[in-house]
């Protein structure tokens, strides 16, 4: 039996996670509606650290990955005075613009189509910057730093939270992919032709390849919609960024696994969330 075949095998004793794609192929909800109900669990995150009104009251606040902008409009209903939301996926644009206007939030919000590393923002724009699992998804995060520092005024804040490479789900497969740490199992390759089995019957089937998989310098197909961002990666980063990292805190996956989520050698596996501020 191939490594492709044993994967499809095995992930039918594998319950899906709810993902907010197959929900909208199913008509429950929109991306954009689902993010917006999940914009509260972001939050807390932080809330051991500051509070709501802190982060978003009055303030003016750039969301970086923000997809269907969701969260975006969260934040805005937060007391925000004015959210912005940039993502490289230009189809976002009318999906965020017709949720802002059904929650009555369109003059609090606006979507921008550009790369979080050319953020197209003067200096010291932002007082709250806000990439939510977004830091495991930019192809040069030292970069895209960088830019946070540029454009957030002094003694302004970027909260960043994301899950680990080697979470459970960190192959950001699991629209369809049931396994946990698949990606520790089977390789890129078996993954991806895997995948494309899964969804080949599914309407939107070209969106989520666009969205997930191209094609490296070689002609190789990969998984380019991360960039395998880990812990030790994560930390190495913010040593060698400006920030003054003032809060920092990673997230078991269940309280059973606390004392694995605090094993050097473990850890990478058993963290759910790694949520951090850093200060300007």
């Amino acid at each position: 039996m191939s490594a492709k075949n044993v994967l499809l095998s095995l992930n039918k004793f594998f319950p899906l996670p709810v993902h907010p794609f197959n929900l909208q192929n199913e008509g429950k909800m929109s991306y954009a509606e689902w993010q917006f109900l999940k914009g509260a669990d972001t939050i807390k995150n932080y809330t051991a650290f500051t509070s709501p009104k802190d982060m978003f009251e009055g303030k003016t606040v750039l969301d970086i990955g923000c997809g269907a902008a969701g969260k975006s409009l969260y934040y805005a209903s937060m007391g925000a005075n004015k959210v912005y939301g940039v993502d490289v996926v230009a189809h976002y644009k009318e999906e965020s613009e017709k949720l802002a206007e059904q929650k009555g939030l369109s003059d609090k919000f606006e979507f921008r189509l550009c790369d979080a590393k050319e953020l197209a923002f003067d200096d010291k724009t932002f007082d709250t910057i806000i990439m939510n699992d977004s830091m495991e998804h930019v192809a040069e995060p030292e970069k895209v730093l960088a830019e946070c520092y540029r454009v957030l005024k002094d003694n302004g804040r970027l909260f960043i939270n994301f899950c680990p490479y080697f979470h459970p789900y960190g192959a950001h497969l699991s629209d369809v992919i049931g396994i946990p740490w698949v990606h520790m199992m089977f390789s890129q390759k078996t993954m991806i032709s895997a995948y494309k089995d899964l969804i080949s019957d599914m309407p939107d089937k070209d969106m989520r390849i666009k969205f997930r998989f191209s094609k490296d310098e070689n002609g190789s197909e990969t998984i380019s919609y991360i960039n395998k961002m880990t812990i030790k990666r994560f930390n190495r980063i913010l040593k060698s960024s400006p920030f003054k990292v003032v809060y920092r805190r990673e997230i078991p996956l269940r309280t059973a696994f606390v004392p694995l989520a605090k094993c050097p050698g473990a850890k990478e596996m058993f963290v759910k969330m790694v949520a951090a501020v850093l200060e300007k």
